[in-house]
């Protein structure tokens, strides 16, 4: 008799991943249709095969399992697509020890003391635009006005980017996570700036990331290579510091809306933010875990089933964070939650190196919504907002507000 998760994932080749969301804010209704069974088989948007685990125990060992690699450039494993390649190079190696060490370099000038220190100045990105959007009145996009102007301005202070190149950064990252791939033009156009950029900080060194990142040296390894520089500084503005926490920053602000409950909660506590910021990013609003994918290196066994070595796996952190086991009502979204321990950002030797600074701007920016605008309010139900799936973050096409 076949199980539930057969029926939905089939036996031979695996229901299509992502799934599609019944709303625009809640998860989809296979998440926990699935987590009956520990691994099911999905089909990526590439055609390829893959495994995905479901359950939140067995997601957080193999994101720590030394036998499920990063490196997607092997023969034989699985890609997101068909043609973007956002995630895999050849010449960078995402695994232990050659990750370790440059990441180990990258940590070194991205301390939690240099972001935290950024919090006064996110804090008066903030105020401006807010400024900015009173002044200019009701109704607004809250994407335009604030959830992608802010973090472009902050990562781009952080890299050292002059003021009046940052509006281009925009322009050039928006292909680069579309599930039909990037814009070759748009590609050249950012490495090449990137380069320039790199060039002008080691000649005239600033208080800026890839200054310090030029500057850190380690004992036994040195300092990180020319190529090595640029793509981890292409990194942090792709996936840390800025489109990410774009969407982040809208569908948190979209969230809070829709539970207009939970949105007097902390205005009454100011204290409670932190906590909403973790239940917040327990919902994982940014895309689904497909970003997540890895190929196994040897047999693992998960939940009873035995997935072969040259397999492709998905540690699905959007089901574990959803897992009945680990969080009680996982289906309410809570502020108040406590111990509240998601896997949005990763864990291990891959956890997110921009999560603190993403922390720090999600804070800031819905303290100075809570302060200066405690009556905005979407103008369209909820479930009419609209999100972008052929965007591999299923960014939020507009925030449509009021006050």
């Amino acid at each position: 008799m076949d199980t539930q998760a057969d029926r939905l994932a089939g036996a031979a080749t695996g229901c299509p991943y992502p799934f599609h969301r019944p709303a625009p804010l809640e998860q989809p209704k296979e998440l926990a249709d699935l987590r009956a069974e520990p691994v099911v088989k999905v089909l990526l948007p590439s055609g390829d095969q893959a495994w995905m685990v479901t359950r939140y125990a067995d997601v957080r060992a193999l994101l720590a399992d030394p036998r499920i690699s990063r490196n997607l450039n092997r023969p034989g494993a699985a890609r997101i697509s068909k043609t973007n390649k956002l995630f895999q190079d050849p010449r960078m190696d995402p695994d232990p020890p050659e990750h370790t060490r440059i990441r180990r370099l990258v940590m070194k000038a991205l301390t939690a003391t240099r972001v935290e220190r950024m919090r006064p100045r996110v804090q008066q990105i903030a105020d401006e635009l807010v400024a900015d959007l009173v002044r200019q009145g009701p109704p607004a996009d809250l994407n335009e006005t604030l959830a992608y102007p802010l973090p472009i301005r902050v990562v781009c202070e952080l890299l050292g980017v002059p003021v009046q190149d940052q509006q281009r950064f925009r322009v050039w990252t928006s292909s680069f996570k579309s599930i039909s791939g990037s814009s070759e033009q748009n590609r050249l156009a950012l490495d090449n700036y990137m380069r320039e950029l790199i060039e002008t900080k080691r000649k005239s060194p600033a208080d800026d990331l890839i200054s310090a990142m030029i500057a850190a040296r380690d004992e036994d390894d040195g300092r990180l290579s020319e190529y090595e520089l640029h793509w981890w500084s292409r990194l942090l503005v792709l996936v840390v510091g800025y489109e990410t926490t774009a969407v982040q920053i809208g569908g948190a602000i979209a969230m809070m809306l829709a539970h207009p409950d939970q949105f007097a909660l902390v205005q009454e506590d100011p204290d409670l933010m932190k906590s909403a910021v973790e239940e917040i990013l327990r919902w994982k609003l940014v895309g689904s875990s497909v970003t997540m994918l890895r190929y196994v290196t040897e047999d693992v066994e998960v939940g009873g089933v035995t997935i072969p070595a040259g397999s492709s796996i998905i540690p699905a952190a959007d089901s574990a964070n959803q897992d009945e086991s680990v969080f009680e009502h996982p289906e309410v979204f809570d502020v108040t939650r406590k111990d509240n321990i998601h896997l949005t950002f990763s864990a291990g030797t891959h956890f997110c190196a921009g999560a603190a600074l993403g922390r720090v701007e999600l804070e800031v920016v819905l303290a100075t919504l809570l302060r200066e605008l405690p009556n905005l309010r979407l103008t369209v139900p909820v479930e009419r907002i609209r999100r972008d799936e052929k965007h591999l973050l299923e960014s939020f096409l507009e925030i449509p507000v009021t006050w």
